[in-house]
């Protein structure tokens, strides 16, 4: 973690954070969910299949990661993303922490960013599509926008 990584929405704008889970780029649409716990559920829910979900709540990971808790044995997001991110969680039922889930599953993350400003631009301009990248600047938009899910 701690590399400054961004999030380049298909409109142009771009969110600056910092990286977590394995490193890499990838493209998706951009989906968000308001609920204050169930992050393992979401992440290994199939329904997220080629998504990059954003989480609206602030801390994510601070339970660890519970397998008993998993939806599927997989994750099927592409991507990941919150505002702040536990490094340190504290469950006893806890196998490990987030980062390292995503890392060991190949998800790449994105944290630090203000989510409840991107989620303000999805609800008043609907669906988008984002990249999640170190390199900002060489940003393909037509790849973005064109981006779709392939089963």
């Amino acid at each position: 973690m701690n590399e400054k990584t961004y999030l380049v929405l298909e409109n142009g704008i771009v969110f600056e954070g910092f990286s977590m889970g394995a490193d890499g780029e990838v493209t998706g649409e951009i989906v968000f969910t308001t609920g204050m716990t169930g992050y393992l559920e979401t992440l290994t829910d199939k329904s997220y299949f080629g998504q990059i979900i954003m989480h609206t709540y602030p801390l994510i990971g601070n339970y660890g990661v519970i397998p008993e808790d998993f939806e599927s044995g997989a994750v099927s997001a592409c991507g990941y993303i919150v505002k702040q991110v536990c490094d340190k969680p504290s469950n006893f039922r806890s196998r490990g922490d987030l980062d390292t889930f995503l890392k060991q599953r190949n998800i790449t993350g994105l944290c630090g960013i203000d989510t409840r400003e991107l989620t303000k631009i999805l609800r008043d301009h609907g669906t988008m599509n984002g990249l999640i990248t170190k390199n900002p600047k060489s940003v393909d938009f037509n790849k973005i926008k064109a981006y779709a899910v392939k089963n």
